[in-house]
Parts: structure tokens; sequence; C-alpha cells
């Protein structure tokens, strides 16, 4: 493999609140602790020694081996299970859905990220130790959002109408979406590998949440990634005094709202990512995830008959923490309060509201963790790097918007001069002449000569469109050629990471993908990345 990086804000695809953050823009240091640096860990370490409980860490410690129950970890993980009791160990974070065979290529990007952030934490702290951590978002209850992935231009979907928390679905009816995915992927060893293992994850396992655990396990476990399912009552009664805080002074409401009202007054018009909400907390049980609503001193399950007292919900969270599940806003506040966390690792829509909640961690007396955005990758084969060679075309000019890249390349390979700059200067001034004469005489004759100028420019954008239209027609061919090869690494003018599984590059590349990826890619380098297989 070979790699290569180009600037995430020169790619097109990134918000400029990304942009700017990884910029280190002066305006936005207020809404984060640490910019991602190997010198700064050494500071988010020491912070987070002094506020993470002794009593979390035996929590956590003793509770993981109970989620692994069941399955075969990896010396590895077993490993980083046991030195998650030690003081000296932290974690670095990454969450994800528990979309279909992992959904979009950047699952693996992901963890892959954090997989290499904690080697390069060791060696730059030697006598720490840092555990990669994949948290399974098993509460979410967007079920049409990863119900399905993507391959060979198919979606293979997963039909049914039950509701609640994903994870603790069960895997009734993944044989159909196995037969149909069994049936395109063609001969060989690694389709056999892909058949196998997704078999062996949806067909062998009862919940979706045991599936996804397989799954990851198997891809990642020889790495030592531990995982992690925040759906667990032990872990959730760390969280009862930050829930009631919320639940009696919503203080997680104010502090956002507070910090969302500095991003608004920021030079640049950010735009807000998640709005919160009095209540930033669900209500679950067995098939039932519905949002937690206050009104009048008495709290409402919505779209239930359950309806709670103070004194009633409170009793019910002490009984019951397990059943207070946060949403997008507190999720992260969970998460840094059970884990010894250095470190959060996201895309850029994660970022953008990780963003807006430092006062909240800040008034909770929680510390924020460094933010680090997630490798980004386009994949591009041999193949079609030699298509790209012989259509002379370069690599930036394939992230542009399709009609702007075609108009590009046209300019360049025709034969013919197709910008009038040259024209409109002269047509500029020879109106400067009119209107000196027009300031000699009366009003009427200068509004003549604005409104004659207005007609002659729209005329030559018009004659330079319609120049420019004729020549696509008669470079048909390059045309159509160079827009597959851009329709081929961005499926559905999107980035390809977005879209594609990991599956389709496995077909070609099978086990060696993820260990080629892992030498490729620097989480620290903070560029987008173009890896040629």
């Amino acid at each position: 493999m070979e790699s290569d990086c180009i600037p995430f804000r020169e790619t097109g695809y990134f918000s400029g609140l990304i942009c700017d953050y990884l910029d280190q823009h002066a305006g936005l240091q207020q809404f984060y602790n640490r910019f991602p640096s190997l010198e700064a860990f050494g500071d988010q370490i020491k912070e987070k020694s002094a506020a993470y409980p002794k009593a979390h860490r035996k929590v956590l410690f003793d509770c993981l081996p109970e989620q692994y129950k069941g399955f075969e970890a990896s010396k590895a993980t077993v490993t980083n299970l046991k030195l998650l009791q030690n003081e000296n160990t932290f974690t670095v974070v990454t969450g994800h859905q528990l979309n279909l065979f992992t959904g979009p290529l950047y699952f693996l990007y992901k963890i892959i990220s954090t997989i290499n952030l904690t080697k390069q934490l060791k060696e730059q702290y030697p006598g720490k130790h840092f555990v990669p951590v994949y948290w399974m978002a098993t509460e979410d209850h967007d079920f049409d959002e990863i119900n399905y992935f993507n391959f060979q231009g198919r979606k293979l979907q997963w039909n049914r109408n039950e509701g609640g928390a994903v994870g603790r679905m069960d895997t009734n009816g993944l044989e159909e979406v196995w037969k149909a995915f069994k049936e395109h992927l063609g001969p060989g060893n690694n389709a056999r590998d892909l058949e196998l293992l997704f078999k062996s994850a949806y067909l062998e396992h009862d919940t979706l949440a045991g599936a996804t655990r397989y799954l990851a396990n198997e891809l990642f476990g020889p790495y030592g990634l531990v995982i992690i399912d925040g759906d667990d009552p032990v872990l959730k009664r760390l969280m009862i005094p930050i829930i009631e805080k919320d639940l009696l002074e919503n203080a997680t409401h104010k502090e956002v709202t507070r910090s969302i009202g500095n991003l608004k007054k920021l030079e640049k018009a950010y735009k807000v990512q998640v709005n919160p909400r009095k209540l930033n907390y669900f209500y679950l049980t067995d098939g039932l995830r519905e949002r937690l609503e206050e009104r009048n001193g008495r709290y409402h399950v919505l779209n239930t008959d359950l309806v709670f007292s103070q004194e009633e919900i409170l009793k019910e969270l002490n009984t019951h923490p397990e059943r207070f599940s946060p949403n997008v806003i507190t999720r992260p506040i969970y998460q840094e309060v059970i884990l010894p966390n250095l470190c959060y690792i996201g895309g850029g829509g994660e970022l953008a509201y990780w963003l807006q909640l430092k006062p909240a961690f800040d008034a909770l007396d929680i510390t924020f963790p460094v933010l680090l955005l997630r490798n980004s990758v386009l994949m591009v084969s041999k193949k079609q790097v030699r298509k790209m060679v012989k259509l002379d075309l370069k690599m930036a000019d394939l992230f542009l918007k399709q009609s702007a890249f075609i108009n590009k390349r046209i300019r360049q390979i025709s034969n013919i001069e197709i910008d009038f700059s040259e024209q409109k200067d002269l047509l500029a001034k020879q109106f400067e002449d009119l209107y000196s004469l027009a300031e000699q005489t009366d009003q009427s004759f200068l509004g003549a000569v604005k409104a004659q100028e207005i007609k002659q420019k729209k005329g030559l954008d018009k004659l330079e469109k319609r120049l420019l239209k004729a020549q696509k027609r008669k470079l048909k061919d390059e045309v159509e050629r160079m827009t597959a090869l851009q329709d081929q690494l961005f499926p559905g003018k999107s980035l390809q990471e977005r879209q594609l599984n990991f599956s389709e590059i496995y077909l070609e590349l099978g086990a060696e993908l993820i260990p080629a990826l892992i030498r490729n890619l620097d989480p620290l380098d903070l560029r987008f990345s173009i890896i040629t297989y």
C-alpha cells in the first residue's frame, strides 16, 4: 500500500467548524480542553488521574469480565481488561452505532485511529498503560439508521418492526440478509471468510449487541480492543447523582444552552449540531425507549401512560438506574464518568456536538477529554490509479462536486479558450468611457448605460456557458470516463467511507486489510488519507 494526504479543508466535505478546530482557531479554544498532540496528553493524564475516582475503576474492572462472558476474548484484550485495575491505565475511546455488518467503512477507521493512538501514547509515556475502547451504542433506538449495509451497489436490509433499544433486539430475520449477501459474494477464500464472519456474528448470537461484540472482537481483538456496552445496571449506578441533578435542576440543559450561546457569538456563524432538552434522558425498558419530560412537577414518559411524581422518579432512579438512558448530550458525560478516559475519537458531526459540552463537564467537575477527529480515508485501487494517469487527472480534482469537476476539466483539455475573462475586462473598459460621458449629461442616460452594461455582461456569461456546454458534448467520451471514475471513488456523490462496506475491499485484500490500514494511518496527522492498494 502507498499513502498520501490532503488537508481536510481542501476536500470540501468537512464543516467550517471542524476545519477551524483543526487549525486551532483562537475563538474555539474556550470550547475544548486540550488540542490533540502527544505532548498535550501529559497534562491530560495528570488531570484525569486526579479526578477519576478509584471506586469507579473498581466497578469498571469488575463489570467488564461479566460483559465478556460467552465470548472468547483475545490474549491482548484479556491483558487490557486486567490492566484496567491499574491506576496507571487510561483509555482512548471511540463510539459507534450497531450498524449491520459494521455499516460504512469509517467504522474501521474509528477503531483503527483509537488503536494506533494508544500505541503512540505508550511510546511517549512508557510508564503508563493505554487501552483502546469501542463503546457500543446499544441504547440507541434509531433502527432505520443501522438496519442495512451497502454491498456492490445493493442495499442489504434487515426488516422488522420492533422498537426500543437496538442492542436488546433479537437477531431473528437476519438469516435472509445472510442468504442475500452470500448469493452476491462470488467465489474465493475471502468471500468464504466474509460469509462465515456474518453467519457467526448474526446467526449464532441472540441479540444485536452480542452479534456486534462478536464481530468487533473478531476484527480487532488481536489489537487488544476492549468493547463496552453502556446498557448495564452496574455501570449506570455510577450516574445516579448526575441524573438526579438533571431531573431536579436541568443542569445539563442550562450549561449546554449557555455554550451554544457563546458559540453563536463568535465571528463565524457555526451551525449548532444538537440542541439540549430540559431533560436529556430516555426511559428504557424492553421494547421501549421514550423521552422523559417534566411538566408541572410530574415526569412523563412520552407516548406511554407512565407518569411519576418527583419522589417516585427519584425512587425509580435509585432502584432501577438502568432504566434511565442518556441521549446524545448526556452519553458523553456517562462515558467519561465510568472510564479513566483521555481522548474521544469521532467524526466531524460527533466532534461538533462535543464542542458544545465543555461547560456541562466543568459544572459537574468531570474532566473534559481531548477531542480527536478520526482518520478519514479514500481507498484507491491500482487499476483506478492507472485510469487517473491515463486521463491525466489529479486526485484533488476528484474531490470536487461533479459539475465543478467536469467544468474544470473541460476548460483544461479543450482546444478552444472557454474563459471569457479577457472579453469581460474589455467590456468593462468600454463602459468606463461611457460612464464618463454619461456624467456630462442627464440621469436618464446614465440609467441607460447601466442597463446596457448589465445586459452585455449577462450576454457574455450566457455565451461562455453555451460554449462550455458545446465542448462537453464534443468531449463526451472524456466526460463519461472521468465521471465514471469519480462515481466509483465517491459513490452516491459522497465520501467513499460513508457509503462502502468494508467487505467490498476485503474481497480483494482479505485478512491483510486491517493490518495494512493500521500500518498506514496516523491518528495525529490530521489530514485526509488517500491509500492505494
